[in-house]
């Protein structure tokens, strides 16, 4: 692997390697529609019903748990690539071995928390999830220890994260394909929450879906709950963001921002001849230090 960099206008040109070809772009500009894609967005414009979407709301829960019964703990790969895309967990550190306290807010049956506690001994993780299924999996997961690790359920938008962590402890906070699942009048609230056990200074790595991703392109007609808003086949919902958007509703609640930039990645699988442009958010937000 290596790092092109180029002027700040240009995007950082990163190739990486992964079980089918890919190449990776870094920057500021939006992935730009082809004719036939526009078209097809622009058509799409018939919102789901008040009644249905009321509905989705109200089973959010009910449909994510439904979603880990299904799949059990085999959906999603163990992300390896976390400690490699936000070097801050390792760089935060004010010397070698000291202790890192993180959150995962949203870390689902583990694929990113339990990668993170093998590589990194010097990591204590508080992690919770919407779904209790999801915690359970955790639970029992063999290589979760509450010696090295808090799990527990919990509605960001409405539970308390203090009722779990002290405040002002956490030295990162990933929050990473979470706020997407989070209807979006209600995103500012999972924000604010997390701020309240951040330590002044530390940061939130975010890392979620971007606007005109390949997911957001295949939805069909009748699937859409509102601008850049969807909702799947099996009831979750997901939200693909804008680099304004997400900018704005971290400064909103008293963040400042530290890296925000869209990540394109164009999958090639050789074997079936198929090109998949993924568009993704990766951002950095701090908690400002207290004013002296």
């Amino acid at each position: 692997m290596f790092q092109e960099k180029v002027s700040a206008n240009c995007l950082n040109i990163v190739p990486t390697s992964t079980e089918d070809d890919a190449f990776q772009k870094k920057g500021h500009s939006a992935r730009v529609l082809s004719p036939e894609e526009a078209e097809k967005l622009a058509k799409d414009q018939v919102l789901v019903s008040e009644f249905k979407q009321l509905k989705l709301e109200k089973e959010a829960q009910k449909n994510w748990d439904l979603f880990y019964k299904r799949n059990s703990t085999n959906f999603f790969k163990d992300r390896h690539w976390t400690t490699r895309e936000f070097q801050e967990l390792k760089a935060c550190r004010e010397f070698a071995d000291q202790k890192l306290t993180i959150l995962e807010a949203g870390c689902g049956v583990g694929n990113c928390l339990f990668p993170l506690l093998e590589e990194d001994k010097n990591i204590f993780a508080y992690a919770c999830d919407f779904s209790p299924r999801a915690v359970e999996f955790v639970k029992k997961n063999a290589l979760y220890s509450t010696e090295r690790c808090k799990v527990f359920q919990c509605d960001l938008t409405k539970d308390d994260l203090l009722d779990n962590i002290p405040a002002d402890s956490v030295d990162v906070v990933t929050l990473i394909f979470v706020l997407s699942a989070i209807h979006p009048d209600k995103m500012h609230l999972v924000l604010r929450n997390i701020y309240k056990v951040l330590k002044p200074g530390k940061c939130v790595l975010f890392r979620d879906y971007g606007l005109y991703d390949h997911a957001m392109l295949r939805f069909k007609s009748g699937s859409k709950l509102g601008e850049n808003f969807y909702v799947r086949q099996d009831g979750t919902r997901s939200y693909f963001f804008t680099q304004e958007f997400l900018s704005q509703l971290f400064k909103a609640e008293g963040y400042e921002q530290v890296v925000n930039e869209y990540v394109q990645r164009e999958t090639v699988n050789r074997k079936e001849d198929l090109r998949v442009p993924r568009v993704f958010l990766q951002s950095k937000f701090q908690k400002p230090f207290r004013e002296t």
